[in-house]
This record gives structure tokens, sequence and C-alpha cells, in this order.
């Protein structure tokens, strides 16, 4: 990628390169060839771990460490992190957070760059990532962690860890671990991390009043391993945490907090009284369609 910094264009302008969704397209047509090669037991269970072990990379490296910086780790294990979460196939790290940096600082409102109220389902979900203007990484929005050259490196060359990971699949499982553990494997990993662009905005309960339409989905924290308390995040999005309750799950906040045990992270970011209280207090009667009213930035955390 380029080092231009990347723009929002307007509604309306969209402008989608749909040679550079061919890869994409690809991939869920591939998948469709584990009809071919049958489904053995080991690619069962390959594809089940690889959408659990890379959905886990994307929320808890992509999203709670480079783009929210809600804990610390080493810079060894930063590029640990950033090449498993780039085996999602989901672009450069740089350009994941910085493009996510931006996504909070609009939410849901007219520069957003995935909003469902702005450009409808499909334009949030997916088809945004192949907006022509969105395609170069803005290091203006990720400067803290541009400066290290092996991440701006992987940013470049943000294919090498899925074609790696895929290699080593079919080398090791053959066809059918191809076809179903990693290609099936990738295409709910990556509609599974969509839907909190699209699906979270849509569905689900508002404990917290935000300037966006953000909300809380049991279901959708399920399918992406805590990333559905949405309306939490978008209220405070410096926690670590973002089930801020014991009974709302987390697992990977709980992932995390076993990595701090054994000191690979640390300094795990916790939620302010404050914001705890506010949300029990207005936890009385959950406000399911409750009307989008603006606070402050500072409120927002």
């Amino acid at each position: 990628m380029s080092g231009q910094v990347s723009e929002a264009s307007a509604p309306g302008k969209r402008r989608i390169g749909w040679l550079g969704a061919t890869p994409f397209i690809l991939i869920h047509v591939l998948a469709f060839g584990a009809i071919w090669t049958g489904v053995t037991p080991a690619a069962a269970v390959c594809c089940a771990v690889l959408y659990f072990v890379r959905m886990f990379a994307v929320t808890g490296a992509y999203h709670r460490y480079f783009s929210h910086r809600t804990y610390k780790t080493s810079r060894a294990f930063q590029f640990v992190l950033a090449f498993l979460a780039q085996s999602s196939a989901q672009r450069g790290v740089l350009w994941w957070a910085a493009h996510h940096r931006h996504h909070h600082r609009w939410s849901d409102q007219r520069e957003d760059l995935h909003s469902v109220a702005q450009d409808g389902f499909w334009y949030s979900h997916v088809l945004w990532i192949f907006e022509r203007n969105n395609q170069a990484t803005d290091y203006n929005r990720i400067r803290d962690f541009a400066r290290f050259p092996e991440l701006r490196f992987l940013d470049k060359y943000h294919l090498i860890p899925p074609v790696l990971m895929g290699t080593v699949v079919f080398l090791t499982l053959g066809a059918s671990g191809l076809f179903f553990g990693f290609f099936v494997s990738t295409v709910l990993l990556w509609h599974g991390t969509f839907t909190i662009n699209s699906l979270s905005h849509v569905f689900g309960n508002r404990r917290f009043t935000t300037t966006d339409h953000s909300r809380n989905s049991w279901w959708l924290a399920i399918v992406t391993l805590g990333e559905g308390w949405h309306n939490n995040h978008h209220r405070y999005s410096g926690s670590t945490r973002q089930g801020f309750y014991w009974y709302e799950y987390d697992i990977t906040y709980y992932i995390l907090k076993l990595l701090s045990f054994v000191g690979l992270v640390w300094k795990l970011q916790p939620v302010p009284q404050s914001v705890l209280e506010e949300g029990r207090a207005s936890s009385r009667q959950y406000r399911y369609n409750a009307p989008v009213l603006p606070v402050s930035a500072a409120q927002q955390g």
C-alpha cells in the first residue's frame, strides 16, 4: 500500500473497485470446493480452530490493541499478534487500525466509512472495503504503530500471513483441509467480523446514550468472542473489556487476561467506575429503541 492518506468519500459518490474485490469473491467460490473434497474430521477441527484463533486475533489484536491501545505488550509479541491477525486476510494491521479509528471519530455520521444509517447494510457490511478512496493506509491516524518498520512491512505485504497459513494447512491436511479448514473458516471469519460494522448498529439493546446507533447483542458477542457488546464499547472504547459486567461474556478479554498472567501482555485497562454506575442505572430499564442524543467526546471516553 502507498503512504497516501485515506479519505472517506461522500455518500452517494461511492466507487467500488470490483477488480480489487476479485480475490474476496474467489475465496467464497473456493469454499464450495469442500463439496468436491469432502470434509474430514481433521478439516472440521481445523475450521473451528482457525475461526476461533483468528477471531481472537482480529478482536484482541487488530481492535483492542492496535486500534484502541487498551493494553501493552512487547515489541516481539506485538509482531506476533499483527502476523496472526493478518492471517485473517482482512488487510494490513496499520490499514485496519487506521480505518477503525476513523470510524470511531465519525461513527454513524456522514464521514463514517461504514455506516448502516448512511449507506445501507451491504456497503457497511463489506463493500466499503473495496471503495477506491479507502485503499491507502492513513499513516497520520496510526503514527504510534507506523514507526515500527516491521509493522509497515507487514501492512505493505499483507497477503503473506494468509498465504503462508493456507499453504501450511494444505501441506498438513491436504485438499479437504485447504478448502474446508482454511477457505470455509476464512469466509465465516470475514462475515462474523463484519457483523459488528453492520448488524451491531441495527439489532440489540442500547444501555448507553451515544452519538451513534451502536447496540449490545448477546448473540453477536458469541459469534465475535465478545465484540457484540458494541454499545458498551462506543460508550467507553478505552477499556480492554467490552462485556462490562460479569454476566456479559467476553472470550477475547478472558484470553487476554490469561496472557497477562504469563507476562505476554500487561496493563489491561479497566472500565471506569463512573461508567459502570451509569450503566447499572440505565440497565434498570433497557432502552431498545432509545433516541440517539449527543454527548460530549469526553463522556464517550
